[in-house]
């Protein structure tokens, strides 16, 4: 957690902002590896 976010697990429990904009980063990172994934299909399925 601390590695990705710069947020130990204890402030991301304790803190409802952080743990907010942790779990809106986590989401942003997780939209784009689909999309990622979606156009390795496009391509490999030409």
């Amino acid at each position: 957690m601390h590695q990705n976010h710069d947020v130990g697990y204890e402030e991301y429990s304790r803190n409802l902002s952080t743990r907010l904009k942790v779990e809106k980063d986590r989401y942003k990172s997780y939209v784009k590896s689909q999309s990622i994934v979606q156009d390795i299909h496009r391509q490999v399925h030409r």
